[in-house]
C-alpha cells in the first residue's frame, strides 16, 4: 500500500505539488490524469524517489521515503518499484537485453550469469521474442514501450510506475500497451499507478482513477464515478471540454 500525505514540492518559485495526498490500494491499477504541468509526473517520480518532496509524508507498506537518508536505503527502497518513463528511455548502445537487465546489478544480487535468461523471460512477457540482440534503433516505437517495460519489471518489483505508457502511439499499439498493463497486473499480482492524459486508457485499465488539479487530488473514484461525477473541473477534463473552470483558471493566470 502506498499513502502519500500533503505532499508539496516546488521547483524554485514554481509550486508543482501543493499538498496531495492519496492512497494507492494494494493489487490496484490506479490511473492519474490531469492536464499538462498540473503534477502527475512529479508525484511518481516522488513516489520512487527520484524527486525528494518539500514536505510531508509518503509511506510503501508502513516504510516513510522522507525518513529514509542514506543512500543504500534508498536503494532498498527502490528494489519494491519498477518504472516505465515517458519516452521508454532506452540506452542506444546497449543491445535490447542488456537494456532490460540494465537496473539489475543496482537492484538485486542476481549473478550475472541469469541476465541473459531473465531479459529473454521478461521479453516474452510483453511479447518479444528474438530481440535481444537487436540495438534500440533496430525497433519500432511500440518494441522500445515494451522492451522499456520489460525492464521495469526485470526486478520482479512489487509496484509498476508509469508515465504516459501509450504517447506517441498509434492507436491499436496504446491498445497493445494497455493489454499489457492489464495482463502484467494480473499475472505479477502487482500494484500498478499509471499517469496517463488518454481518457480512453483510463477507462479500459484503472481500478480507480484520480484527477490532479493545481498540484492537489480533487477527485478520486471508480472509472464509472469519474464518467458521471458532478466535479465541473474533473468532468471538463474527461470530457475534453474547452469552456469550463478550467480555462476560466488559465485566463486568470495569463491575465
Amino acid at each position: 500500500m502506498i499513502i502519500a500525505e500533503s505532499v508539496k514540492k516546488s521547483f524554485g518559485h514554481r509550486s508543482v505539488l501543493r499538498g496531495a495526498s492519496l492512497k494507492v490500494e494494494t493489487g490496484e491499477t490506479l490511473v492519474i490524469i490531469g492536464g499538462s504541468g498540473t503534477g502527475k509526473s512529479t508525484f511518481i517520480k516522488t513516489v520512487i524517489g527520484l524527486v525528494k518532496p518539500d514536505s510531508g509524508s509518503i509511506k510503501v507498506d508502513g516504510q516513510d521515503l522522507t525518513r529514509i537518508k542514506t543512500e543504500e536505503g534508498l536503494a532498498a527502497y527502490r528494489r519494491n518499484f519498477g518504472y516505465l518513463f515517458q519516452e521508454g528511455a532506452l540506452f542506444d548502445s546497449l543491445r535490447v537485453w542488456e537494456n532490460v537487465v540494465f537496473g539489475l546489478r543496482y537492484l538485486t544480487d542476481t549473478p550475472f550469469s541469469q541476465y541473459r535468461k531473465i531479459a529473454t523471460d521478461k521479453l516474452a512477457l510483453v511479447g518479444l521474442k528474438d530481440v535481444e540482440d537487436l540495438m534500440p534503433s533496430e525497433l519500432s516505437g511500440g518494441m522500445k514501450k515494451r522492451v522499456a517495460l520489460a525492464r521495469a519489471i526485470a526486478a520482479e518489483p512489487s509496484y509498476i510506475l508509469y508515465d504516459e505508457p501509450t504517447t506517441g502511439l498509434d492507436p491499436i499499439m496504446s491498445d497493445v500497451i494497455n493489454d499489457l498493463i492489464m495482463d502484467l497486473q494480473k499475472q505479477l499480482k502487482v500494484t500498478s499507478i499509471v499517469v496517463s492524459h488518454d481518457m480512453k486508457s483510463a477507462y479500459k485499465i484503472a481500478s480507480r482513477i484520480a484527477m490532479i488539479y493545481e498540484g492537489k487530488f480533487i477527485e478520486v473514484g471508480t472509472p464509472e464515478q469519474i464518467k458521471t461525477t458532478s466535479n465541473p473541473y474533473v468532468r471538463q477534463f474527461v470530457e475534453g471540454l474547452s469552456q469550463g473552470p478550467i480555462k476560466m483558471k488559465i485566463k486568470e493566470f495569463e491575465a
